[in-house]
């Protein structure tokens, strides 16, 4: 019996070692002397190694430099894309499989129903369907069917070569194993970034204000045109175009906009670029600068990458899973984006001709509704199968309440059905095809043409002394304001009626002033005969960045990035001396008049040492809200009037109604609501940090980390002390800032400089994985090496990776 109950107890341990219980990994697996997580510790020192491979048309060679960088020499074009995606999967395997698995709503699979959700709404929404669109249009160009099926065989190759023990820590924690790479998964990533830069709308809250309000409400706070107004495209630039026909407004949304009627976007998350021309440059050549916001996690969303046969030579930021190089430059020019967010997603309301739902009413007439079964696997338990219903506008979100979450997803309408830029057939690879082969002004346009999502600001400079900005992507011919609220879905002239031709994108080239710039503010002025959205970015970084270039005669990389780093609030500017008139320091107690004197004698710098940085944050953010007190509903989601109107109302406006509190008997001024304002935040801060002093001041107050991709504790950075916030140019807020800090000076030699927040690395094991941060960190740029050949000398070669054919 005893030995009956000793092998018992052993087949028992030995079980429960090799099964996953809840978030705990198998424990035995993962301490596996052979293939647990001991073997994903790797050393510094880098060796040089030769491979042979299934596949290869030729020899390629791999130098890696200091920070580990690959830089790519290759015979042709095939392997060149095979190289990338096979050294780029040794380093971020994991990285890339969670993230088209999110984007195809595929993570149940892997951590079970906690993720349902989630997993639900990317199908609901239409990645899947998105992305097999997008990639039959990139398998009809020969250029991008070669670069995703070689990318794709690269990686393969990795992938059959791996064994167990060295899986990344997270497959080994998440107990799955990864699987082959499809081309489709490329498409994934970018409906992925579709999602991040051009997956949210207003149209829920606004309707909700205009039943609330009504429409002259609605055109006071919610104006086409800002009040503070520093566009991307000059104002007054002439347009040499004639444009199409703008379509007339539908009846029903005449209707809906005069009475008669039928996910909160942040404010200041976006990125920087700018670019001077020779005329005000030190060497008499352009200078470039790009650093995209977005968020920061490890490993990075960004992999740096050279890449060169005998077609191109280019160096820069990749995005793991796709080929080719999205911001970066070669000898003759360089390019870089911010987010333009153009209106490319519209709600269509359906009504449908019974609880079947099998058809619906769309001019003058009932449609069939086309249903699509999607089965999602969920670990541990049964597939769910969920039905979803499309008409010809698109996906039906949520067809009825039940089928939505409680919490989130609070800017999705039920009941209707999503128009979204990102379900067409697109080829943006071809668009980065041409642009890393790129030599002039010429062909920046030509590449730009194949850009459809998401839209973005492309900032070219070249060699020639030609700068350019372009507010780039498939923008649809719609009348002004449409997609600003919900749309009649049965009445045809609400659906797009077209496309804005690429030619007539609004456009700047070598402008007068001699440079260019952008920071996601509107892109044109209101001559601009096209309507691509109603709200943009604030101006605050733009107007910054304008200033500064404009005072700049003798640019240099040094000084643009003094620029990156530059955290000086216009905000606090245009309206800090108009909120401190409004303050009596004989009300307050000592305390807050300590915090008064702190703020009135501020530089507007948001440093990581400054303390009155902390005070005019807490003191605008509680003046905001509660000056919009009217717009927080429990019971109706509501879209708050701008920062931008907000601002406008202050100065401009102190009698105005808005500032009355509501629920309170008195009747509230200017005066009144920013004195309770002042006092509260100025008591909030001393509930959490104590009294003034060094701990109010701002890197300490805000909460700047990076963290794992998935949350994993210990795999991230913890907080850290940094200045910046959202508003500023040095945008860092939170967890999410500069992504990717790049400057590049043209001439003869063209020469690069860039830092991104981690490493080449994905494993936390390595020293690659984090090697960046700290300079990051410190606002220093590295000196890109952008090698000519495979065989050009220089001491920051540190191994060479050789591959061939077997």
């Amino acid at each position: 019996m005893k030995a009956f109950i000793s092998i018992a107890v052993t087949l028992l341990l030995i079980w429960a070692l090799q099964t996953k219980f809840g978030d705990i990994p198998p424990v035995g697996k993962f301490l596996n002397p052979a293939t647990g997580f001991w073997n994903n510790a790797e050393s510094k020192h880098q060796n040089d190694e030769e491979l042979h491979l299934d596949g290869l048309q030729g020899k390629v060679i791999i130098r890696f430099d200091e920070r580990r960088i690959p830089h790519i020499f290759a015979e042709n074009d095939h392997d060149l894309y095979y190289a990338e995606g096979y050294i780029t999967a040794r380093d971020r395997l994991w990285q890339m499989d969670i993230q088209t698995r999110a984007a195809a709503g595929r993570l149940s699979e892997v951590v079970g129903p906690k993720a349902l959700e989630v997993d639900r709404y990317h199908r609901r929404m239409g990645m899947i369907y998105g992305a097999e669109n997008c990639l039959k249009g990139m398998m009809k160009d020969p250029e991008s069917k070669l670069l995703v099926e070689a990318y794709s065989d690269g990686v393969n190759s990795y992938i059959h070569h791996l064994k167990k023990r060295d899986y990344p820590i997270e497959f080994k924690l998440l107990d799955y194993a990864p699987e082959e790479w499809q081309p489709i998964n490329c498409a994934y990533l970018l409906k992925n970034m579709s999602e991040t830069l051009a997956g949210n709308s207003d149209a829920v809250g606004m309707t909700n204000d205009l039943k609330v309000f009504g429409i002259g409400t609605m055109n006071d706070l919610f104006p086409d045109q800002p009040f503070h107004d520093e566009p991307i495209i000059p104002a007054g630039t002439k347009w040499d175009f004639t444009p199409l026909p703008i379509p007339k407004p539908s009846a029903s949304f005449i209707a809906q906009t005069s009475g008669m009627q039928s996910k909160e976007i942040i404010p200041g998350i976006g990125s920087n670029n700018w670019a001077v021309n020779g005329s005000r440059s030190a060497n008499g050549y352009p200078i470039l600068a790009n650093d995209p916001h977005l968020n920061l996690t490890f490993p990075s969303i960004w992999y740096l990458v050279q890449l060169s046969s005998p077609t191109v030579n280019v160096y820069g930021a990749s995005l793991p899973g796709a080929p080719g190089v999205v911001i970066g430059f070669n000898q003759n020019i360089s390019w870089g984006v911010t987010n333009v967010d153009a209106d490319v997603l519209d709600w269509y309301q359906v009504k449908f001709k019974d609880n079947s739902k099998n058809e619906y009413w769309y001019n003058n007439r009932w449609n069939k509704t086309t249903k699509k079964v999607e089965e999602i696997k969920i670990r541990g338990q049964k597939p769910l199968y969920d039905t979803v219903i499309y008409t010809h506008q698109g996906p039906v979100v949520y067809d009825n309440i039940s089928q939505k979450p409680k919490e989130g997803h609070t800017d999705v309408p039920v009941g209707d059905a999503l128009r979204w830029i990102a379900h067409d057939a697109s080829d943006e690879f071809n668009a980065l095809y041409l642009m890393n082969r790129g030599k002039n002004y010429k062909d920046y346009r030509r590449a730009l043409t194949y850009f459809s999502a998401p839209a973005q600001n492309f900032i070219f400079a070249d060699k020639d002394n030609d700068i350019a900005i372009t507010p780039n992507g498939k923008f649809p011919l719609k009348f002004r304001d449409q997609g600003k609220y919900i749309l009649d879905g049965s009445d045809p002239a609400n659906d797009w009626q077209g496309w804005i031709p690429a030619s007539q994108n609004p456009t700047v080239k070598n402008p007068p002033r001699g440079f260019v710039s952008s920071a996601n503010q509107a892109s044109t002025d209101s001559t601009y005969p096209y309507y691509l959205n109603w709200r943009f970015d604030l101006y605050d970084r733009g107007k910054r960045i304008n200033d500064l270039l404009s005072a700049m005669k003798k640019a240099t990389v040094d000084s643009f990035l003094v620029m990156q780093m530059d955290n000086y609030s216009m905000r606090a500017h245009d309206i800090l001396p108009a909120m401190l008139k409004y303050i009596d320091p004989t009300k307050l107690d000592k305390e807050q008049a300590e915090a008064y004197d702190i703020v009135k004698n501020w530089d507007l710098h948001f440093a990581a040492t400054s303390e009155g940085a902390s005070i005019f944050n807490a003191w605008w953010l509680d003046f905001y809200h509660m000056v919009w007190d009217e717009f927080d509903r429990k019971d109706l989601p509501m879209h708050y009037p701008s920062y931008d109107r907000t601002e406008k109302l202050l100065l401009t406006d102190p009698g105005s109604k808005w500032f009355d509190i509501a629920g309170t008997p008195a009747k509230e001024t200017c005066g009144d609501v920013l004195m309770k304002s002042f006092v509260e935040s100025v008591n909030k801060l001393i509930k959490e940090h104590g009294l003034p002093g060094k701990n109010w001041q701002w890197g300490d107050v805000k909460n700047t980390h990076i963290n794992h991709l998935a949350n994993i504790p210990g795999f991230g950075t913890g907080k850290f002390f940094a200045g910046g916030t959202s508003s500023v140019i040095d945008a860092l807020k939170d967890d999410n800032g500069p992504s990717w800090r790049m400057v590049v000076q043209l001439g003869p030699k063209v020469q690069g400089f860039g830092i991104f927040p981690g490493g080449e690395s994905g494993n936390p094991g390595s020293y690659y994985y984090d090697d960046m941060f700290a300079t990051w960190r410190d606002g220093k740029l590295d000196k890109l090496l952008f090698l000519g050949s495979a065989n050009e000398e220089s001491n920051r070669v540190k191994s060479t990776l050789t591959l061939s054919s077997k």
